[in-house]
């Protein structure tokens, strides 16, 4: 197999298990799934905001998990462990679900979407985007985006840092599509200068890395 059918077929398998997963822990909050593939195995890393509905009474819910993986999807020794998602309000996945959750309750499209804005932002998000398409105001299929604080479109910051989330609900004019994506507290600005003080006579030589992390020295 080539290198690129390697590396689609790859990312085929991690959309499959993503899909699978996000159906069967639905009611665990589930907030994605991190997969590595390793020569000694295949680590699966499985957020949600209850753990306890992942691992299931007696871990039977995980083993159901594990045994699915190796059979439904060829997944080699897979490891899965479950992390607690600490700030929800920050994983675009979660939010989105609860996007699609409240709109199948009859809540408002614009109103659940400004919920939505409000709490991510007041989570500590540097900026968040939300698309929700759909019949949401006539017959016609149309898509409404709501925005809010900073959202880079291009280069390393948006590749890199900003992290997206979708569902899909099924009502009576047809399905409708949410996406979220949030640019976490943490990510860093290609604007951004740090100042740092030094005592008279020193100098300071920054290199300046990946992340706008620096090695100093000094003369």
């Amino acid at each position: 197999m080539s290198a690129i059918k390697n590396i689609l077929s790859s990312k085929i398998k991690k959309a499959e298990i993503h899909e699978y997963l996000a159906e069967k822990l639905k009611d665990a909050g589930f907030g994605g799934v991190d997969i590595t593939f390793t020569p000694m195995g295949t680590r699966v890393t499985i957020y949600a905001m209850r753990p306890g509905r992942v691992i299931g009474p007696r871990g039977r819910t995980i083993r159901e998990i594990t045994e699915e993986l190796e059979k439904r999807f060829g997944v080699e020794n897979p490891n899965v462990t479950v992390a607690e998602i600490e700030v929800p309000e920050l994983n675009p996945q979660v939010m989105a679900y609860r996007i699609a959750q409240a709109m199948e309750r009859g809540v408002r499209h614009r109103r659940v979407a400004f919920w939505a804005l409000r709490r991510i932002m007041e989570a500590g998000a540097r900026g968040v985007e939300i698309e929700i398409s759909g019949k949401l105001t006539s017959a016609r299929h149309r898509t409404e985006k709501y925005t809010a604080g900073i959202m880079p479109k291009s280069g390393d910051p948006a590749l890199k840092y900003i992290k997206v989330g979708k569902a899909t609900i099924l009502l009576k004019p047809g399905i409708y599509g949410i996406k979220v994506k949030i640019y976490p507290p943490d990510a860093p600005m290609p604007e951004e200068i740090r100042v740092v003080a030094r005592e008279p006579g020193e100098m300071e030589v920054v290199e300046f890395g990946e992340r706008g992390e620096g090695a100093e020295g000094k003369e």
